[in-house]
């Protein structure tokens, strides 16, 4: 059975939204595949600069999630993949939600807006990267039409992960 989405709005991430990305995303089960524990106000305050920044010079970024009440339930977006492992000089599409707004699709619908607005961009394709236990992102990957590329093995966290590939 086919739900509709939700309505969701995306826009570059404020000062403000630093903030709320913080409070939102405080919760063990937000971060297990985020390194596993809450982040200082100071890295959402740099993250959301740096989007920012993607935006002006990219024209994407991780964009601010809105609901349809303009309530902050996370992001969603793209940025150049950022490690020198994995898939170097790649796009990556990436979402996270805060618990409360899981199983409600506004990730399938934001990374929706999100691939209509990479294909604008000239885009050519985008990865995404999964660590292999996160069931719910996969999901996501496979509502998206991504298909899995390769597996490999993270340096840091030594977890299994996937790298999904979406040609658009």
């Amino acid at each position: 059975m086919n739900r509709a989405l939700p309505v969701v709005r995306l826009r570059v991430p404020t000062d403000e939204d630093a903030v709320a990305w913080h409070r939102i995303f405080d919760d063990r089960e937000v971060m297990e595949f985020h390194g596993g524990r809450s982040a200082g106000l100071s890295v959402y305050e740099e993250l959301t600069a740096r989007q920012r920044r993607h935006d002006a010079e990219l024209g994407f970024c991780l964009w601010t999630v809105l609901d349809g009440e303009d309530r902050v339930v996370g992001f969603t977006g793209a940025q150049p993949w950022p490690r020198d492992w994995g898939p170097k000089g790649e796009t990556e599409i990436g979402w996270r939600l805060g618990r409360e707004h899981w199983g409600k699709g506004y990730v399938t619908a934001a990374a929706q807006e999100t691939l209509a607005r990479l294909r604008s961009a000239g885009l050519p394709r985008v990865v995404a990267m999964v660590d292999a236990r996160n069931a719910r992102s996969i999901a996501v990957t496979r509502r998206l039409g991504m298909q899995l590329a390769e597996t490999f093995v993270t340096p840091v966290s030594e977890q299994k992960g996937h790298c999904y590939r979406l040609e658009l």
